[in-house]
């Protein structure tokens, strides 16, 4: 396994950037190197960064077993959106940064059904939102996501000062049945012919988050999707996004690495 540190520019946001990678190197049954390799993109919460769940989580453990690459993009605090303020962070990502991993990395498979995301609080609503925006990603998971349809509201202005969402979403009066909508994205894409993606969501019991959660899972599962949806107790922390990453990795379909044992 290669943990990768890449720094690169990127042209939709005008800066440097990075990301992160994690990869399976070599079969050790036959020395040759893996192809077709299925990818999980790691995004972080707010306040975090794309070394944060390398940080964190026992993530290189866990991975040690298991065939999967791991990208993990570094996108600030825009919420995996084209903010208000001009970074485009949606698009960075879509129309940039696959394009970069398909390039750099051509062991990593293009089939949708081998591409997965997975992310904590803002990062469970970029997973979400990318996966119901796009064909890209075939399963995606929330830990403590913003499940969010709406950010004009109380709880979200103890968060941040209300001038910071205006900056990421505009008119937060617009934001309902618009493209930052997790309802509205997923009532459109219930709508048409590509098959939805599994969804994964566990939120804490003691979460602030918690109520969200639970107003908007049934609201999937109204437009059609498959939702593997857990809660425990649990508070908006890292002990938590540790154990439940690993459930996330169980949950999905991927092989585990068999090596055969010295005699």
């Amino acid at each position: 396994m290669a943990f990768l540190q890449i720094n690169y520019h990127s042209r939709v946001l005008g800066k440097a950037t990075m990301m992160n990678v994690i990869l399976p190197e070599l079969d050790t049954n036959n020395n040759k190197k893996r192809r077709d390799i299925p990818v999980l993109y790691l995004l972080h919460g707010m306040g975090d960064d794309l070394f944060s769940w390398q940080r964190e989580t026992n993530i290189e453990r866990l991975l040690m077993k298991n065939n999967l690459a791991v990208v993990m993009p570094d996108t600030g605090l825009g919420w995996y959106t084209n903010t208000d303020y001009g970074l485009n962070y949606f698009d960075a990502l879509t129309a940039e940064l696959f394009q970069k991993v398909a390039f750099m990395f051509p062991e990593i498979s293009q089939k949708r059904e081998k591409h997965f995301v997975a992310g904590l609080s803002m990062g469970g609503y970029g997973a979400f939102k990318l996966a119901m925006s796009t064909d890209y990603f075939s399963y995606a998971a929330s830990l403590s996501g913003a499940l969010m349809h709406d950010f004009n509201f109380p709880q979200m202005f103890e968060m941040a000062p209300k001038k910071y969402w205006q900056g990421v979403f505009g008119d937060l009066d617009k934001v309902v049945g618009s493209k930052n909508d997790l309802f509205a994205l997923a009532k459109k894409q219930s709508e048409g012919k590509a098959e939805l993606p599994k969804l994964f969501a566990w939120i804490g019991l003691e979460d602030s988050l918690y109520p969200a959660n639970q107003f908007a899972i049934p609201t999937f599962r109204k437009f059609g999707y498959e939702v593997n949806y857990q809660t425990s107790h649990g508070r908006h922390e890292w002990y938590y996004w540790n154990k439940q990453i690993e459930k996330v990795l169980e949950w999905l379909p991927i092989d585990y690495i068999k090596e055969e044992r010295l005699s």
